[in-house]
């Protein structure tokens, strides 16, 4: 048989509604995009070809888009998964706040799986969860991403971070970047180098005596 046999890996995109998990999704698959199936009424899998330093890698991502309230179908939703991506919105508290359930939930059900948490739409200036505020990842010991949908911010971050621990290569890189559709917004080099400051000040500084 001609070619090697292509690596495949389950991913899970959870957090609450309207966070931008399907855009995220979907950013990621611009132009022809083809919908594999649906698992079950409000779950999307998607998947995902990169091609990487190790050969082609297929990630199967699972948008459990429209499933928050139903949290008995989404452990099935969970069997599996290799890895996990935890999206939460800096424009709404309420969706960082939540994110220690869907962490639990994730855990759980596949307590080996890799786990990565975002906060998303950071183009946004006027966030209400400030990177000072975002300390769950580290007390979970989870890798943590400022991303932003509408600008392709940080975009591929989270995908390689689970790639690198799923193949358990720290050094494998994209040799080629996903075809990402044009930015719908700009985000100025000033802006990138707060966003960068403020993560940087927050993870020196002490965890606050107030936070879950």
């Amino acid at each position: 048989m001609e070619g090697s046999a292509v690596a495949e890996f389950k991913i899970v995109l959870v957090g609450d509604g309207a966070t931008g998990k399907t855009t995220f999704v979907k950013r990621h698959i611009t132009g022809e995009f083809e919908k594999a199936y649906n698992a079950t009424v409000g779950c999307e899998v998607h998947p995902m070809p990169f091609y990487t330093s190790a050969g082609e890698i297929k990630l199967m991502v699972w948008d459990t888009a429209g499933q928050e309230k139903l949290g008995c179908l989404r452990d099935g939703y969970y069997i599996g998964a290799n890895g996990g991506i935890i999206m939460f919105d800096v424009c709404a508290r309420i969706t960082y706040q939540n994110v220690s359930k869907w962490h639990k939930d994730l855990v759980r059900v596949c307590p080996d799986a890799h786990l990565v948490l975002v906060g998303n739409k950071v183009d946004v200036k006027e966030r209400k969860v400030k990177a000072k505020q975002i300390v769950f990842h580290r007390k979970k010991n989870i890798q943590y991403y400022d991303i932003s949908a509408k600008s392709n911010y940080q975009y591929e971050k989270p995908f390689l971070y689970l790639l690198r621990k799923m193949t358990n290569n720290a050094d494998l890189v994209l040799e080629e970047q996903p075809a990402l559709a044009p930015p719908e917004t700009e985000m100025d080099a000033a802006q990138i180098e707060t966003l960068n400051k403020e993560l940087d000040d927050a993870d020196a500084a002490e965890f606050p005596d107030d936070d879950e």
